[in-house]
This record gives structure tokens, sequence and C-alpha cells, in this order.
């Protein structure tokens, strides 16, 4: 495919000249314009080459949502740099792990972030750290954005296509220790403009962002797409209050709406004001990161008319958008058709191609497939075989080419031979009235070789879990052989960054509990 852009420098410097008044960020009551953010690029760009950054260098961010982390996406692709976004909750072994792996020479980190980052050996890894925010710890290695942006200093912009690295994702780690995804200029580029297209996005649309943008999806369709064709950006800094949301996709007449199915799940169930679903102007509800229940897309759909909600479905190592549902047609379940310029396969353990309907591995082929995985050449030809990505999801499309996830490879359970999906299980114990949310697992069982049992996360104002009653829900829904033996209430299932359920903490947890 044919880009209008070879890296990201190149778009934001072409709408600064295009849109140079119109604004680009919103930040609580700041509007920043495009040929504002452009003159703040610069001028970190010529700071961060003072300091001795070049091209190939990786930058790592420690930071929250906010103007800065925009700036530092643009003036690390003039330098010829490498972006490095990092999980704010990770903890100091876990953000020193990523920075060694890396070999990050810059962190640039949010101060409310700053007992995280000092109690790490960010000092010991990086030459040196820069703040966002509030005056951080000061120090030979510390320094201030405030006086990044005073430089005065005048870089060009290194020449960097299509196929250079622009990004290192690192995976959630749901196995072992994460892993750096390197995506190119392409890759990012592709999803953002295969994005645009699905969600027909346009230079007069509005997106709200409050998911956090080290994440992937937000970091791509979130955040690069809006920018990608020339629209404006809500920035939010903080989840807390909630009811600030509202506030401004009000103020801001947001149009495009980015969530997880932790967000829908509380925005279906809300009691918000008549003036909020009278005067919105969202047309668009995104879902990424984790599935949607049934439940919550038709409680959404009776409750904003005008607006529709799209699930999709990806993975950091495509950039990570994949497939999504589409204004057009939807069905529900599914998380939609290939993005432009994508290709979907379910195949075999041979990789052979599956009938339509069948159930097997979901392998992708596009732009958006990674370079590979930072210094794991072995991992990365697992992982990619003949340009095709083996995303490690099981499922199947149907005769339309809509895409139904089964479950996760890893944590398929094979109990007599028999293939358990825990996701089936999941969707039925949903839908039983005071469930929250529900985790099914595997463990071992000298007769079955597995069994599944679940942990169930109950709803808010509901304080005891009639186990007897959601068996009998199951059986009208499962063959028994799927009915997980034991029941566990959990007060809150234990979730990443952007809400998906992490079932090796409930192994870990389970292993402790038959040690101790």
């Amino acid at each position: 495919m044919e880009y209008t852009f070879n890296n990201f420098y190149e778009l934001i410097s072409f709408h600064a000249k295009k849109r140079k008044k119109k604004t680009a960020l919103f930040v609580d009551d700041e509007k920043i314009t495009y040929r504002e953010i452009l003159q703040t690029v610069d001028r970190l760009a010529g700071f961060l080459t003072e300091k001795g950054v070049k091209e190939g260098d990786r930058v790592a961010l420690f930071l929250r949502n906010s103007p800065e982390f925009i700036y530092m996406i643009f003036a690390v692709s003039k330098l010829g740099a490498i972006l490095v976004p990092v999980n704010t909750f990770l903890k100091e072994e876990e953000l020193s792990y990523i920075l060694e792996d890396s070999g990050s020479s810059v962190l640039v980190a949010s101060s409310i972030h700053d007992k995280v980052v000092n109690n790490s050996r960010a000092s010991q890894l990086c030459d040196f750290i820069l703040w966002e925010g509030e005056e951080a710890a000061v120090g030979e290695k510390h320094l201030h954005f405030n006086k990044a942006l005073q430089s005065q200093n005048s870089t060009p912009a290194v020449k960097r296509g299509l196929e250079d690295t622009a990004v290192i994702v690192y995976t959630s780690g749901t196995t072992g220790k994460p892993k750096g995804a390197m995506l190119s200029n392409r890759n990012i580029l592709s999803n953002a403009d295969s994005g645009r297209r699905t969600i027909n996005v346009k230079a007069k649309d509005r997106a709200i962002v409050f998911l956090p943008m080290f994440h992937s999806f937000t970091f791509s369709i979130g955040v690069m797409l809006p920018l990608y064709v020339g629209g404006s950006i809500v920035i939010i800094k903080s989840l807390k209050p909630f009811s600030n949301i509202f506030k401004q996709v009000l103020k801001k007449r947001v149009t495009v709406f980015f969530g997880i199915p932790d967000v829908y799940n509380a925005l279906a169930k809300a009691k918000l004001p008549w003036y909020f679903m009278w005067f919105n102007r969202i047309r668009a509800f995104i879902s990424g990161a984790a599935p949607l229940q049934p439940k919550t897309l038709d409680a959404m759909a009776n409750k904003f008319k005008r607006a529709t909600l799209l699930e999709g479905y990806g993975l950091s190592e495509a950039s990570p958008a994949v497939c999504m549902n589409t204004f057009k047609k939807q069905k529900v379940g599914s998380v939609g058709t290939a993005l432009y310029g994508y290709a979907m396969k379910i195949v075999d353990e041979n990789l052979e191609e599956l009938p339509r309907g069948a159930i097997g591995d979901i392998i992708v082929k596009g732009d958006n497939v990674m370079q590979g995985y930072l210094g794991r050449p072995e991992a990365t030809d697992e992982t990619i075989v003949n340009e095709w990505l083996l995303t490690g999801d099981m499922g199947y499309m149907d005769d339309e080419g809509f895409l139904f996830i089964v479950d996760r490879k890893k944590d398929l359970i094979i109990s007599k031979g028999i293939n358990i999906y825990p996701r089936e299980i999941e969707e039925v114990i949903d839908t039983f009235d005071g469930i929250a949310a529900s985790a099914v697992i595997g463990i071992a069982d000298e007769k079955s070789g597995e069994v599944p049992i679940v942990y169930v996360e109950l709803e808010d104002n509901v304080d005891h879990c009639d186990e007897t009653a959601l068996k009998k829900h199951m059986r009208e829904h499962l063959a028994n052989y799927k009915i997980p033996k034991h029941i566990h209430v959990i007060g809150e299932l234990p979730k990443n960054a952007t809400g998906k359920v992490l079932k090796r903490v409930l192994k870990e947890k389970l292993r402790s509990e038959a040690t101790s």
C-alpha cells in the first residue's frame, strides 16, 4: 500500500502547515493547535539532540496521558530514534527490566510516578530522566520538561522510512517476561489508515482519550488515527473523577469515544442525566482490548440510539488492530471482518486453512504485522511464518468473513481428550443475574487430565452467589463436561491496564494455596 507519510514527523509537519490554527489537542481548558504542537516538537527535538539522543536510540515513556506524551511521539520521530511506551502500572523491577531489555538511553516520566522511577534502576540504565508535571527529584541525571522546551537549538529531521522501526511495544507478559514487539512506521500508519476507512474518521471528528496512551490500542487508534486525518483529541489525564469524562464529552463535543468493556459495562448501567443523552454528539463507540458481553452490546444499543458500538480485535504484534465490525453490518459475538488491506485465516496445526465454521488458529497477514521481537529471533520465527502472524488465539469465520473468537490457545482446557473453551463457559456465566464477570481456568485432574473451575466477580450491589442456581443455569446452556467443578467468588478479578483478565495470576493463586 502507498501512504501519505513516511514517518510520524512528516505527519505532524503536514498538518501544521495545512491546519495551522486548528485545535489538535484539548486538555482541560487549554487548546493546542497543530502549529503549536510542531513548534514544541521542534524545540524538544533540539533539546534531545543537545543531550546526545541520535538516530536509532531508544527513548522510554513512563507518562500519564498528557500533551507531553504527544510531543514525545513526534520529537523522537524527528530524530529517527525509537519510542518505547511503558505501562505506568508496572512496579520498580518491571520498569527496570523493560529499560534494560529495550536498551533505552532516556526515560521520560511523569512526576506522579516518581517513587517507582526513583526506586527502579532508571538512573543507572539511562543517560538522563526527563520529568513531566510538578517538579520531581533533582540531580545530575534529572531534568525537567520546562527546561527542555526553552531550547533554541534547531536540528534537521532524520529521513526515516516506512520500514524503519518507530515504536517498541511490550506485550503484557501473560506468560513469562514481556517481549518487545518492534513496530515500524508502516505498521502504525497502516493501522491508522485502515481504522480511518472502517470508522470513517475525518478531520472534523473529535476523539476522547482517557485510556492509557502507552497501550497499543490507544496509541494507534486513539491517538495516531485522529491526528493522521487532522482531527482533534480530547486528552483526559486521570480517570478520576469518572464524571469528568462525561463533562468533557459534552463540553468538547466529542464524536468518537474509545473504550474497553469495563467502561461500556459501567456506561450501560449508569444513570446519565437527560441533557447528556440529548446533547452528546457521539456517533461511534469503539471497543477493544477484551471481549464485550452480549448484554452490554444490547444495553448500549438501547441506550444510545444515535451512536454505534463497534467491537474489534487485535494484538500488540499487529500494531494492534486486525478486524472490526462496521457501521453497515455487525454481528453479536463477532469481532468483525478484516480491516482494509489485511487478511485473516483459520488454520490447523500444520497451518493448512480450515473450512468456514471450523475452529482453529487465527493467523493474520498485512502491513500491520510487526517486524519481530526485539532480541528474540527464535520467538520471532515461531510467531511469524511466511509473513503470517500466529496470534495464539483460536476462533472461526463464517461465510461472510466475520471472525468469532473462541479462546486463547494457551487457555484451552483438554478434558478426557475433549477441547473445552473457557470463553464459551464465561459467556454463559456472565448472563446470570448478579455476576459482573467471570474467568474459567483449567486445573489438573487425575481422571480427566484437566477440569474447569471458575472465579466469579459479583455486581457491586450483590453480596452472595447462589451456586446451586448458577449451576442450574449452566446446565441449561452447556454440556455437563463443561460445567466448572468449583465456583470461587473473588472480590475483583485481576486485570491488566485495559481490563483483560490475567488468568496467569489466578493460576498462581491456586498453586500458592495448594502448597500453603
